[in-house]
């Protein structure tokens, strides 16, 4: 078999002008000079005998080749860093490194609870945190840079088949009011108190406000009639706005405790009415698992998950969950 006709640091260079657009911002963003990405991409494309960028425009833009190159290319990083995790587990099984993804409410107010009981735990593990929007998390569960994340949308359509998705934890979406509010007199409101409120919202482009008000909708809340007066770019930034007397939101339950026990924000009750929604964990069960991460999944999980779920109390593993193929005849 041949010598490959590429180089990792040529697929990352590849990888850089396509992000950046341009050969001198891909150089600027490797700390190398423009004429050094500018070899490395002629001394690519001789080998593969095919041209990866057409150079008529002002932007550097891939050919076809080019594209399929890059598709492949950006799983081959993220295979060699498998790769070294794999070995690494067997040299040292007291140390590795644990990767967790998480939605922005979950990745905020959950993971760091569970990570600071984790490494109580296992001190010498690297612990890495990447916290984004479910769509972009799935997509690196399902290629192999991230060992498990929680979420609290949906997976992608094009991912369902690929990843394993467990029902892990009820998360209560919170209706809360500045503590000097009229309303907070009253032990619940009605409903249709709710369409007289002004309300603090995340902006509507968001992932997470459009996963609230499919949650509203969902529990019977006609979040058309909801007089939104403000929108905030973070949670954080909603609880001060609320606080400081500016509107009511609603807000995941674990993002409030503490504002709870110390008496800065008011929830209120609503008659009749409990907003969920599942928080799930998701995993790809044909990418390798770190003895880490099946620490974090044994040990770690069943203690934060609730009773609707089966991971609660360890009542089932994640390897429970991997699709049994049927046997080839």
């Amino acid at each position: 078999m041949s010598d490959l006709p590429f180089t990792l640091d040529q697929l990352r260079i590849l990888r850089a002008i396509a992000a950046e657009g341009s050969f001198k911002r891909a150089a600027d963003s490797l700390y190398v000079s423009q004429p050094a990405v500018s070899l490395q991409v002629q001394n690519l494309e001789r080998q593969l005998n095919v041209p990866l960028f057409d150079r008529g425009g002002r932007r550097a833009q891939l050919t076809e080749a080019g594209h399929l190159l890059l598709s492949y290319g950006e799983r081959i990083p993220s295979l060699c860093a498998e790769t070294c995790r794999a070995i690494e587990d067997l040299q040292y099984l007291q140390g590795g490194t644990l990767i967790i993804g998480a939605s922005q409410t979950t990745g905020t107010y959950l993971l760091p609870r569970m990570i600071g009981r984790f490494r109580q735990r296992y001190p010498d593990v690297a612990v890495q945190l990447h916290v984004h929007s479910t769509r972009r998390t799935s997509w690196s569960v399902a290629n192999g840079q991230i060992d498990l994340a929680i979420i609290g949308g949906e997976v992608p359509t094009e991912l369902q088949d690929s990843l394993v998705t467990i029902p892990y934890a009820e998360d209560e979406l919170a209706l809360i009011l500045p503590v000097s509010h009229p309303l907070t007199q009253q032990a619940s409101i009605q409903r249709e108190d709710l369409y007289k409120l002004q309300f603090i919202a995340l902006d509507s482009q968001s992932t997470i406000r459009k996963v609230i008000d499919q949650v509203l909708s969902r529990s019977g809340i006609e979040t058309r009639r909801l007089r939104i007066e403000m929108e905030l770019n973070s949670i954080e930034a909603i609880k001060n706005a609320v606080q400081a007397g500016l509107g009511a939101a609603f807000v995941s339950v674990s993002a409030i405790e503490k504002e709870l026990e110390m008496g800065s924000l008011h929830r209120a009750q609503t008659n009749d009415l409990c907003v969920q929604r599942t928080l799930s964990v998701i995993y790809n069960p044909n990418r390798y698992r770190s003895k880490a991460a099946v620490a974090f999944s044994q040990e770690i999980l069943p203690d934060f998950a609730t009773e609707n779920s089966p991971l609660w109390k360890g009542q089932a593993s994640l390897d429970d969950f991997i699709p049994k193929r049927s046997p080839v005849a």
